[in-house]
């Protein structure tokens, strides 16, 4: 059955809400996951939680294996996938705390797994990423923050670096003046493989600290542990409600 998966990122190394079931090591064409794939309920709905960096945060973002992973949560049974991301917030609207459904993204990355059509299948496409976050689970966010009564900011766009690093004065400047209002490091190939599997994929994020030059002084690992520790459950109570949606339930 189809089932909704959760794809958790800096601060989501587990899922305590989550009533478990199995672990399952899934093989794919692509080696292995992060982790295994957590299988469960969460209040009644059937759930898949994949921890994004690993069992202990270990995996920085450009070893982190996107392609087995969404392979392996499709192969699970997962047509609607949802990627937690913290990040930095570039413009006015975006300060620490805020909790963002990102509409667009820019991507920065580079020298990373990026695609399934590497030239050993049968077939290759050129997907659209026009949009590259699905509107329909998208807005499902949307009204699930809202009746979940947390305040979220519907649109942005994720500007997508390379990491583990945190950027430059000068990077987060031609960001912005790119147009991006975040910056994570994980948003991209994700999304693109997640559209090229055909999986329905949005992303929740949430700002744990003003990006390079942005706000005062240097950015702290502490400062950043701090606000995590504060979005973390408005966004676990985003993921019940949407959980137990018509788009959640599929």
């Amino acid at each position: 059955m189809a089932c909704l998966a959760i794809i958790g990122g800096s601060g989501f190394s587990s899922f305590a809400a989550l009533q478990v079931r199995e672990c399952r090591q899934v093989v794919t064409p692509f080696g292995e996951t992060s982790a295994p794939l957590v299988c469960g309920h969460l209040d009644g709905t059937e759930l898949l939680f994949l921890p994004r960096h690993g069992v202990g945060h270990r995996l920085p973002p450009h070893r982190i294996n996107y392609r087995a992973n969404l392979w392996a949560l499709r192969a699970s049974g997962a047509d609607r996938v949802v990627g937690l991301a913290a990040v930095g917030g570039i413009g006015d609207r975006f300060p620490p705390l805020t909790i963002v459904v990102p509409d667009d993204i820019i991507d920065y990355t580079y020298g990373r797994g990026h695609t399934i059509y590497d030239g050993e299948g049968e077939r290759m496409e050129h997907v659209d990423m026009t949009s590259p976050y699905c509107e329909e689970l998208r807005q499902a966010l949307i009204r699930a923050c809202a009746a979940s009564g947390c305040v979220a900011v519907a649109n942005g766009t994720y500007g997508a670096t390379q990491g583990p690093r945190l950027e430059t004065t000068a990077e987060i400047a031609r960001q912005e003046r790119d147009g991006c209002d975040l910056v994570g490091m994980t948003g991209m190939p994700e999304a693109a493989i997640a559209r090229e599997l055909g999986l329905c994929y949005a992303s929740l994020a949430f700002v744990v600290n003003w990006a390079a030059g942005k706000g005062q002084g240097v950015i702290t690992m502490e400062e950043i542990q701090t606000n995590l520790a504060k979005c973390v459950g408005r966004v676990e109570q985003v993921l019940r409600v949407l959980a137990t949606s018509r788009v959640g339930r599929a």
